[in-house]
């Protein structure tokens, strides 16, 4: 699943680019309020898997005294298999094998696929409420078309509703149990030749900052988190949408994070990274996940694929990462901890 999202942000990279050059001439829990003191040096480290892969892949590396907890992924429909009836006695289970460790525990809520099947709640799909509930994705890249996916049309005023619903009905069960609550990325490239849901880059934009908003307002106790990367239609900040999002989390008492930890990358240093450098010490945390296709960069320097302590330095010292949350399959995971 992970890789497969890789692909799909290259395609929105690629697509953003090529748009804007044919125009052109760290501790696992921050202290409470929306500022915080300078992060730690060293981010705490977490394992990340999907909420179905928890048993198999993160259970055997929790008792790494190196390892803080764990982060799963959970789609939308998991936890809401019908309209207002929610399910989360698999975020149950995964909270009870990290604190019998003494560990913690952040959960995901995944409202975007990059492949199918869409894990949203049928009803969505279903129910003309909700304007088809969600907008095809493309992944388009000098490589040619890849998988499509979607997005859940949180821009669709009914939609959000439902996601904030959830968000409510999360924190009235978790908050201040859990470490923290995420949304995925913002980088999203919607298909506009099939949407029907009304979609622009503006009322997307907008409709995030709302969810941003809520989740902040309804966990008082466990940190909420939204991942920035990119956001569809704007490059270097040229629509001001990566300075906004981090005023607007920084006056919201809202985290920041991201999907991939790639050191120097031009894309990200020319998206969200200088904005996290920015605002290093003035948000309440920063999340920062090395992802499986992380691993296959290298760094132009050695030749060599990125160590450990390479990503970390990186993470902490540069973007100012309070936690990482790394794939199981990383390599220093499955060398004995020191």
């Amino acid at each position: 699943m992970t890789t497969r999202r890789l692909s799909a942000v290259l395609g929105v990279l690629l697509a953003t680019a090529l748009a804007h050059t044919a125009l052109a001439p760290a501790a696992a829990a921050a202290p409470a309020g929306p500022g915080r003191a300078a992060p730690s040096p060293v981010p705490a480290q977490y394992l990340y898997s999907s909420i179905g892969d928890f048993d198999t892949e993160v259970k055997p590396l929790l008792d790494r005294p190196d390892i803080a907890g764990a982060q799963v992924v959970v789609a939308w429909k998991a936890l809401e298999p019908q309209k207002g009836r929610y399910d989360f006695s698999a975020i149950e289970e995964a909270l009870t094998a990290v604190r019998t460790r003494h560990k913690s525990l952040f959960v995901q809520v995944q409202d975007r696929f990059f492949s199918a099947p869409t894990r949203l709640p049928n009803y969505l799909l279903t129910d003309p409420a909700y304007a088809g509930g969600a907008a095809a994705t493309t992944n388009e890249s000098g490589l040619g078309p890849g998988e499509p996916g979607a997005v859940a049309a949180q821009w669709v005023p009914e939609v959000r509703e439902r996601f904030q619903s959830l968000l409510k009905a999360l924190a009235d069960r978790f908050d201040g149990r859990l470490a923290g609550v995420n949304l995925p990325e913002t980088a999203t490239q919607v298909d506009r030749g099939k949407d029907r849901t009304g979609y622009s880059d503006e009322a997307y934009f907008r409709a995030e900052l709302d969810n941003m908003a809520f989740g902040a307002k309804v966990f008082k106790r466990t940190r909420f988190i939204q991942y920035v990367n990119f956001w569809p239609g704007e490059w270097n900040n040229d629509h001001g949408y990566m300075e906004r999002t981090f005023e607007f989390a920084k006056a919201h008492g809202v985290g920041l994070g991201g999907p991939d930890v790639l050191p120097d990358r031009p894309a990200q240093m020319e998206n969200s990274y200088p904005f996290f450098e920015r605002y290093r010490g003035q948000l309440p945390m920063v999340a920062m996940a090395v992802q499986e296709p992380d691993f296959e960069y290298t760094n132009p320097s050695t030749g060599k694929p990125y160590t450990k302590e390479e990503f970390v330095d990186f993470g902490g010292r540069r973007l100012g990462a309070d936690v990482m949350f790394w794939a199981t399959s990383a390599p220093w995971l499955h060398r004995p901890a020191p």
